[in-house]
């Protein structure tokens, strides 16, 4: 697969190696890229990568002998039986003293498993022997939960050590698109599925049909991806039964807790735990109006699946597998192509919106500095009291509010009447924004009719955006 992307976590990681020392923490779930990106980092440097396995703390001790050896070509260390972490890390530090060398410790969480007193061993070392001896050190793993326990928190042994941390998260919609030659339909729907995950997308490179990779890769029993969310949830979460039910339950629609606990037939002070547990493993999350000032505190909450992977899975495969586990794969294809479109890729539309925004914005081709970028919603999030892409930008006292269409035809001005009855009839928007300029953005994946262009024209505060037939370029009308 081609690296692309991660620009900024590579810039963070040479500052890193540009400084005297460096030690940093590389953590998110598993096929977002973290070793993908190390390696990447690490070429053409002096580096010691070691990727730990779920063995007695001896064997890890002998690989990674094994793997200084290789890389000091001293064969005699092969022959040489070390029991403490602390002679392994001396052996790095004594090698070329004076050239700046990098330690990866990936799936550092594994260690951790096998000898509870690692992390403490660890700061140990990190004080007494590499923090001044010109050594970059990266702790990488994919156990969320342990990483934070054992990496960031406050009582770990290792909190004050680290001088960076990197929550690697998935490509955003415009890297993938910016490096794949898609037409703008097949990249959303791409996307949809995938999320930006780079393992998912690796799936779908050179122009490969969707609905042929889903058939091989997804819908397939013997496919690599068919029970990809047992084995994500399964790692992080011990009995996933009831948060496999709450992410189906959201996966279909339901995302307000009074929903989410009526289909489930749950109170909502039961439910609330499991969802408490499912953010912190990354799985969900809450989402309030751009507007709460104390989003914490909000009863506006709203639970969405953080993986569009996962949604895909609980919405397609999952109420399927019955049929699946006897082979029946067109069954459940037929069954997702009901609403693929116009359903699924047009609820992640939004998402994708708010990241062609953003660019815009980061590239001086929309004239605004975003503090905040989110939704907007008063009760619920119904269709005629939501707003897809609201913006705000406190240096220039205004506010973008946007409406998202993923449809086959071209929009037209009802649709931005629509937009503008929403902000209007909104006492709240109109309190909070009285003296900022409103500037209405449509977005739109099949264009605008003559008489929305014409409108344009006229008006001063409307952004027209859609894909224009030039691959990877965003049109701005």
């Amino acid at each position: 697969m081609i690296f692309y992307g991660r620009k900024e976590e590579l810039a963070v990681l040479k500052e890193q190696y540009a400084s005297k020392g460096g030690f940093v923490v590389i953590y998110g779930r598993r096929r977002i890229g973290k070793s993908t990106l190390i390696k990447e980092f690490i070429k053409n440097k002096t580096a010691f990568y070691f990727l730990a396995t779920q063995e007695v703390d001896s064997a890890n001790i002998a690989k990674f002998v094994s793997l200084i050896a290789d890389i000091t070509k001293n064969p005699l260390l092969k022959k040489a039986r070390f029991e403490s972490w602390e002679d392994v890390f001396s052996l790095i530090a004594n090698y070329k003293p004076r050239e700046k060398k990098v330690i990866v410790i990936d799936e550092f969480p594994y260690l951790v498993k096998n000898n509870s007193a690692f992390p403490s061993v660890l700061q140990k070392v990190w004080d007494e022997n590499l923090k001044d001896k010109n050594i970059m050190l990266i702790l990488c793993g994919s156990l969320l939960g342990m990483m934070k326990k054992h990496a960031l928190a406050y009582d770990s042994p290792l909190y004050g050590r680290r001088t960076c941390q990197i929550n690697l998260r998935p490509l955003t919609f415009m890297e993938c698109y910016s490096a794949q030659s898609l037409g703008f339909a097949q990249a959303c729907e791409q996307f949809a599925v995938t999320g930006g995950v780079p393992k998912y997308v690796e799936f779908f490179e050179n122009k490969k049909n969707l609905f042929e990779v889903l058939r091989k890769n997804v819908f397939n029993r013997n496919g690599f991806l068919y029970e990809e969310p047992v084995y994500l949830l399964s790692e992080e979460i011990q009995s996933p039964i009831n948060y496999f039910s709450i992410i189906r339950t959201i996966a279909n629609g339901n995302h307000k807790i009074s929903l989410i606990s009526s289909q489930l037939g749950m109170v909502g002070s039961k439910i609330t735990p499991y969802l408490a547990t499912l953010i912190e493993q990354g799985f969900l999350e809450k989402r309030v109006p751009i507007t709460e000032k104390n989003p914490e505190k909000s009863r506006k909450g709203l639970y969405f699946i953080t993986d569009n992977f996962t949604r895909f899975w609980f919405r397609y495969v999952f109420p399927q597998k019955s049929v699946l586990d006897f082979g029946n794969e067109q069954i459940a294809i037929d069954e997702m192509n009901k609403d693929f479109s116009e359903k699924f890729v047009a609820f992640v539309y939004e998402d994708i919106c708010k990241n062609i925004f953003t660019e815009l914005c980061k590239k001086g081709k929309i004239k605004f500095s975003p503090s905040k970028i989110g939704s907007w919603w008063q009760n619920d999030i119904n269709e005629d009291t939501e707003i897809d892409v609201f913006a705000i930008d406190e240096s220039k006292k205004q506010i973008f509010i946007g409406e998202c269409k993923y449809h086959r035809k071209p929009i037209d001005i009802d649709v931005l009447n629509a937009l503008k009855n929403k902000c209007d009839s909104s006492a709240e928007l109109q309190r909070q924004f009285l003296k900022y300029k409103v500037i209405y953005g449509l977005f739109s994946k099949s264009g605008f009719t003559k008489a929305l262009l014409e409108e344009n024209k006229k008006s001063k505060n409307l952004i027209l955006i859609n894909e224009c037939n030039c691959i990877n370029k965003i049109s701005i009308i």
